[in-house]
């Protein structure tokens, strides 16, 4: 899964490269993409596969100060850019449901059996509740949730063990449980 030229293209781009951001995203473009289309799996948000990665590209390149260091901050930067993309759509169809029957964007986060799918918005709410309690677990869950990364790639996009990424889901879940009422 990890390409090193994603890594070579960004020191590149950081030396002043114009064109080398553009060609480490392409080089992680594949990737980029899986992780969008398990995310869209989870709820439909009106966007498809390659409009979320494009989508997620244009915000990230527009952020001032967007310099990922490696690979793994690529993805970590990447897997936010996703949750914004996704919220500010889950906004625009709630602005646009007023009056009208559209479906809210939801998620399936896996906190547990007995809570739904929670609304996109309901969820960004609840996970920058919990960045303010534990900014480590909630970068966690924001991986999980919204880059559909598993464990191990979380530990090593966030250089931990996978028991502390573990730790922190568990921390995290019983937080974000407590915060719907369901603990």
């Amino acid at each position: 899964m990890a390409d090193p030229s994603v890594t070579q293209w960004l020191h590149r781009a950081r030396d002043g490269e114009a064109e080398a951001l553009g060609r480490a995203y392409a080089a992680a473009y594949d990737d980029l993409k899986q992780t969008a289309h398990a995310q869209l799996r989870r709820g439909g948000s009106g966007l498809d596969t390659t409009s979320l990665v494009n989508e997620t590209y244009l915000k990230l390149a527009r952020s001032d100060g967007f310099q990922p260091e490696d690979r793994k901050a690529l993805m970590a930067l990447s897997a936010h850019a996703m949750r914004q993309v996704l919220v500010d759509q889950a906004r625009r169809q709630q602005a646009d449901k007023r009056g009208g029957g559209a479906d809210a964007v939801t998620l399936h986060t896996g906190l547990a059996d007995n809570v739904p799918a929670l609304d996109v918005l309901e969820l960004n709410d609840l996970l920058s509740a919990l960045a303010q309690a534990d900014p480590r677990a909630a970068e966690g869950v924001e991986l999980r949730c919204f880059g559909g990364y598993t464990e191990p790639e979380i530990a090593d996009i966030q250089g931990i063990t996978v028991r502390t990424v573990q730790r922190d889901w568990r921390r995290a879940r019983a937080f974000l449980m407590a915060q719907l009422g369901t603990a």
